[in-house]
Order: C-alpha cells, then sequence, then structure tokens
C-alpha cells in the first residue's frame, strides 16, 4: 500500500451538521428517542430547526468525520459523496477541502437539497440525530472515481449510506475496483438500526468485499444477535483482516488473526458531546493501519481522536490531531 496517493479514501453522506443544545423535554416533544438517529423529510427539518435554539453549522457526514481526522494526523485523505449545488453544498466542499482533502465528486444541479443533520445534545452529552439525507441518497455508481478508489490505500465506506440501490451497487463498485488494485477496503456499520435493517446483506458485504470492519457493542449485538462481544470478534477476525470494536468509556478492542487488543479510552476533561466519537477512532486506526503501524498503536491514535472530538461541539477535530499523537 506504500506506493498509494491517498491513505484513506471516504465513500459516504455528505451533511452538514446543525448542533444545539436541547432538554429532555424538546426530545419528548418531537418524539425523539434520546440517543437515536431518526431519518426525517424536508418539513420535518424546517419544523424543528425552527423550534431549535442557537445552534453551529459544521460539515459532517460519518465518513466526511473520518476523512477529516485522517488528514488532521497529516494523511492524505480524498472523499466521495453527493451534495447539490446549494449553500450547504458550498460549505460542506469548503470545509472538507479545507483540510487538504481531495472532494470532486460532481455536485446536483437539480432534485433534493444538501443533506442535514440536526443533532441535539443533552446535558449528559449524548446526541440525538434527525437527518435529513436529501441529495446523499443519489449517489451512484457513476459517482465512483476508479482512478481515486484505485490510487487510495484504503477505501472506507459508510454503513449509513447502505440504503439506497444505487448506493449499495457503488459500494460494491468501490470495493471490487480496490480490490482489483490490490487495496484493502474498510466498513463501518455506523448504526444499530442499520444493522437491524440489513444484517443478511451487510454480513454478505463482509464475508465478500471487507477487509476491516468497524462497530460499536450495539452494532455488533444487532449482527449477531447478543451481546458476546469477545465470540464475535473472533468470529469477524477469522473471516477479515481486522475488526475494531468500540466499547464507550470502556476504550475498544481490535481483532486480527495475530491476536485481541485491548484498547484503554484516553482520558478526557470534561465530556460536551459524544457526536463523532466513533468516526474519529476510525480516522486514528485508518491512518494506523495506511502507515502499517502495530495494532496497539493504531487503536491508541483512534482513542486520542475520539477523546479530542467529544470534549467539544461538533464532530472534527479542533486541534491538529498529529500534535496530540
Amino acid at each position: 500500500m506504500s506506493d498509494a496517493t491517498y491513505d484513506v479514501l471516504g465513500v459516504g453522506n455528505a451533511i452538514v451538521d446543525i448542533i444545539a443544545q436541547a432538554d429532555e423535554a424538546f426530545l419528548e416533544k418531537h418524539g425523539m428517542p434520546k440517543g437515536g438517529m431518526a431519518l426525517i423529510d424536508e418539513a420535518q427539518a424546517h419544523a424543528i430547526y425552527a423550534d431549535m435554539g442557537a445552534a453551529i453549522e459544521a460539515s459532517g457526514g460519518s465518513a466526511g468525520n473520518t476523512i477529516a481526522g485522517v488528514a488532521s494526523y497529516g494523511g492524505k485523505a480524498a472523499f466521495i459523496g453527493k451534495v447539490k449545488q446549494d449553500t450547504f453544498g458550498e460549505i460542506f466542499k469548503h470545509d472538507l477541502t479545507s483540510l487538504g482533502v481531495t472532494f470532486a465528486t460532481p455536485a446536483a444541479t437539480d432534485g433534493p437539497a444538501t443533506a442535514r443533520c440536526l443533532v441535539l445534545v443533552t446535558s449528559d452529552a449524548q446526541r440525538t440525530m434527525n437527518t435529513h439525507l436529501g441529495a446523499c441518497v443519489n449517489l451512484t455508481p457513476d459517482d465512483i472515481d476508479a482512478d481515486l478508489v484505485a490510487a487510495s490505500a484504503i477505501t472506507y465506506l459508510e454503513g449509513y449510506l447502505f440504503d439506497p440501490p444505487a448506493a449499495k451497487e457503488a459500494f460494491r463498485k468501490a470495493s471490487t475496483i480496490a480490490r482489483g488494485a490490490g487495496r484493502k477496503v474498510a466498513l463501518t456499520l455506523s448504526d444499530s438500526f442499520c444493522v437491524h435493517r440489513y444484517k443478511d446483506e451487510f454480513k454478505a458485504l463482509i464475508d465478500q468485499h471487507v477487509d476491516i470492519l468497524f462497530a460499536n457493542d450495539d452494532e455488533i449485538e444487532a449482527l449477531y444477535g447478543n451481546r458476546d462481544i469477545a465470540a464475535a470478534a473472533n468470529d469477524l477476525a477469522s473471516k477479515i483482516d481486522v475488526v475494531a470494536i468500540t466499547l464507550g468509556s470502556q476504550g475498544s478492542l481490535i481483532a486480527s488473526g495475530e491476536g485481541r487488543y485491548e484498547i484503554p479510552a484516553s482520558p478526557i476533561d470534561e465530556l460536551v458531546d459524544t457526536t463523532g466519537a466513533g468516526d474519529l477512532y476510525a480516522a486514528g486506526v485508518l491512518y494506523g493501519l495506511s502507515r502499517h503501524l502495530p495494532f496497539a498503536e493504531c487503536g491508541r491514535l483512534g482513542s486520542i481522536a475520539a477523546s479530542e472530538v467529544i470534549q467539544h461541539y461538533g464532530a472534527r477535530p479542533q486541534v491538529a490531531l498529529a500534535e496530540l499523537a
């Protein structure tokens, strides 16, 4: 992988996050299960936004956050995702390219607006997300740049995007090109609701197309039907190169054919907002893997990145992760 132009290429939803503090009553009023992620239509997005307090607008999207983290570590990164030619689309592109990330997916000139995620953060730092996918869902296999995939050491696929049939085909196209070029394919399961909806398809994707898997304990339970994390890790490690499972404040577990590595969580001063914790953990691990670092060191970089992002609002680093490492 040393001859790759890019360390990591992300393929995912291009979303602008709108983040505000909220109390339990706000969530109840709008029928939001705390800590969940719901898909909403444009009318719901306008209604919730109108009722929100002062907000921070920042480019997000799970894979986009991960790619921003890779760049913050000093990695060469690229992104494929669909925006519309509108204000939020320009914000997303500016925020990502300002980090040195290559983002050249053509913007849509018609159809739904650029996606946005309304993130409500309660006093216990839990985030409740309401996502209007908009232009995201129109990513197609035609948007997969074969040269870009072949030039990337690792292509990282975002589970949240695994819904529209065209996006599934885009995933398969990207993974086929990557593996044909001798590269690696990584997948994040993204959310347990995604796994429950597409369990069999995710299992097939993992078996046939994936080398590196990211998940949290809830997603592993959804995939296997139980919470025996160690057994799941062993099973996955017998099928793919690497599996990384995040365990919240308990740290994480990385398993491969070489063994299992328990990674402690990095200490923090204050928990502010858990948005992006898993995304940034993946950034550290992917950066380490692209540089052939030992698994324990990859996990340490993941923990450092996750701990930085949960100490402030927003899902992208506010300081250079390379300096923290």
